[in-house]
């Protein structure tokens, strides 16, 4: 029985420490980041090193929106701190959302010159409140409300 008690252990410890070793998967997404370019030049530094990240199956950059994305199995964190890496200190993560997305555009803090067109900047002033008066009374009036009033 002593052989058979240690094999059993063996086998139970060594299933425990492989499953302990595993790492979490990473989830497929896309990472967006506002960078500055101004030559061909930047835009190939940035699109080689991005594209040399271990998960990063496609990488497209848009020079004039000052955009890079990045799709694949990458964490955003490590995206930009690579975009970073290539000199490109002020790069961040995109700050902007469509501005049909926003209730409030021209919100303090939601309107940004420097945003390409089409988007404003992410802020809390900008989003509506859930419940409000404002969306109920939007409602009333809406065309894609059945219930909406009818009197014209």
């Amino acid at each position: 029985m002593g052989a058979l008690d240690s094999l059993s252990e063996y086998f139970s410890n060594h299933f425990y420490v492989s499953i302990r070793k595993r790492k979490k998967r990473k989830v497929m997404q896309t990472v967006n980041i506002k960078v500055k370019m101004d030559c061909d030049g930047c835009e190939r530094k940035i699109k080689n090193a991005v594209s040399s990240m271990k998960g990063a199956k496609s990488v497209e950059v848009n020079r004039k929106m000052h955009k890079v994305t990045v799709s694949g199995y990458v964490d955003p964190k490590k995206v930009l701190k690579t975009v970073q890496s290539t000199g490109k200190k002020k790069a961040e993560l995109w700050p902007y959302v469509p501005y049909t997305m926003v209730a409030y555009p021209y919100a303090a803090g939601a309107y940004d010159k420097r945003a390409p067109p089409g988007f404003v900047r992410k802020s809390e002033q900008a989003q509506a409140q859930p419940g409000s008066t404002d969306d109920k009374l939007m409602s009333l009036f809406s065309d894609e409300n059945p219930n909406a009033c009818t009197v014209m």
